[in-house]
């Protein structure tokens, strides 16, 4: 017979437990706070407010030209800053402290 691992849960009750055990351990939840909403409204902005902009880029040819933009840059750079925007809402949001 070979030496198979059997995991033992009483071995580990001395072991330190992380902040997040402890708060569930005391029944504490974290609540969807001020946050949740920041996250919330950058998802609306990304998915609704976002495309109608590269909807709008047709009609947008002097707009565009008045900032230094080309149809190209235009295409590459507002799909890539609400996308950027939600990547570093959602990991600040989820790293609370």
């Amino acid at each position: 017979m070979t030496d198979e691992y059997v995991h033992d849960p009483e071995a580990f009750e001395d072991a330190p437990r992380s902040e997040y055990d402890e708060a569930a351990a005391r029944g504490e939840d974290r609540s969807f706070d001020w946050r949740g909403w920041a996250l919330v409204g950058v998802i609306v902005f990304a998915f609704l407010i976002a495309p109608g902009l590269i909807l709008a880029i047709p009609y947008a040819g002097g707009t565009l030209s008045a900032f230094g933009l080309t149809w190209r840059d235009t295409f590459l750079v507002l799909p890539l800053l609400p996308a950027l925007a939600l990547g570093l809402t959602a990991v600040w949001a989820a790293a609370r402290a």
